[in-house]
């Protein structure tokens, strides 16, 4: 059985595995393997959010003071 996408979360990544591992690895820590889905998922549910706001100001693009 298939899991089930997580409200907001998307299919494709969005992010670059190997920049935010490497930030990680600045910081002086290590990432799990399911960090960078879940690090995708949230981005995901904050643009989602961001585009309802712009929708609810009329506005088809979405700006800074929409995050």
């Amino acid at each position: 059985m298939a899991k089930k996408a997580k409200k907001g979360a998307c299919a494709e990544p969005l992010i670059v595995a190997s920049k935010v591992k490497a930030f990680v690895k600045s910081k002086g820590m290590m990432s799990s393997k399911d960090f960078l889905c879940a690090l995708n998922g949230a981005i995901c549910e904050l643009i989602a959010k961001a585009a309802t706001r712009a929708k609810e100001n009329k506005r088809s693009t979405v700006q800074p003071r929409d995050v």
